[in-house]
């Protein structure tokens, strides 16, 4: 099932991964149904080359790990954002489980590039690259600019890289013309404080 807000850009792979629970038509929508689901989205947030697959490429429960993974990172970001210990070992047991090499590598315009390979044999092994780019954002992250969407009851992230710096809504064409719209009915119109 798909939400409008499914192609939200939170740029950040870690707070798209937070933003696979979404509000549709008045209810949370959980796209990670399926362990395929978790694979696609791996794959259109480039993740998935990343990870070298065992042969069968199934992977039994990754959709449970996945859901798993997701509200352990919530709870590290919002306890990273509240200025509050962050409990690090919510992150440890997929950490531990990635094994990965280095290969130097050319792109298509002759550049070299240094890249991780993951090894996957096991679900959480397939998550690691993601839990490797959450440490990092937990530990290197402007959290200055790291929010939550301002739209009441909307419970998306983003990364505000704006030049400005002053992103409120996860998504303007959603969240922010709703909120602007609550505004304007609320606020008391012109023709109205004429006729007083």
């Amino acid at each position: 099932m798909a939400s409008p807000l499914a192609s939200v850009r939170a740029q950040d792979s870690v707070l798209e991964f937070l933003n696979t629970v979404v509000p549709h038509n008045g209810q949370w929508v959980d796209l990670f149904q399926r362990d395929e689901d978790v694979m696609a989205w791996l794959e259109r947030a480039g993740l998935r080359d990343l990870v070298v697959m065992r042969e069968d490429g199934r992977f039994e429960g990754l959709a449970t790990e996945a859901r798993q993974l997701r509200e352990n990172l919530r709870r590290l970001i919002v306890q990273r954002k509240s200025d509050e210990p962050v409990d690090t070992e919510l992150l440890r047991p997929v950490l531990m489980e990635g094994s990965y090499q280095m290969q130097l590598v050319e792109d298509h315009d002759g550049n070299l590039k240094a890249v991780c390979q993951f090894s996957a044999q096991s679900s959480v092994q397939v998550l690691a690259p993601l839990a490797i780019a959450a440490a990092e954002l937990l530990a290197r992250g402007d959290f200055a600019l790291i929010r939550q969407c301002e739209s009441t009851g909307c419970p998306l992230w983003f990364y505000d890289r704006t030049k400005s710096h002053r992103r409120r809504w996860c998504n303007m064409s959603v969240c922010g013309n709703r909120q602007k719209a609550a505004r304007f009915r609320t606020r008391p119109h012109v023709d109205e404080l004429t006729e007083q």
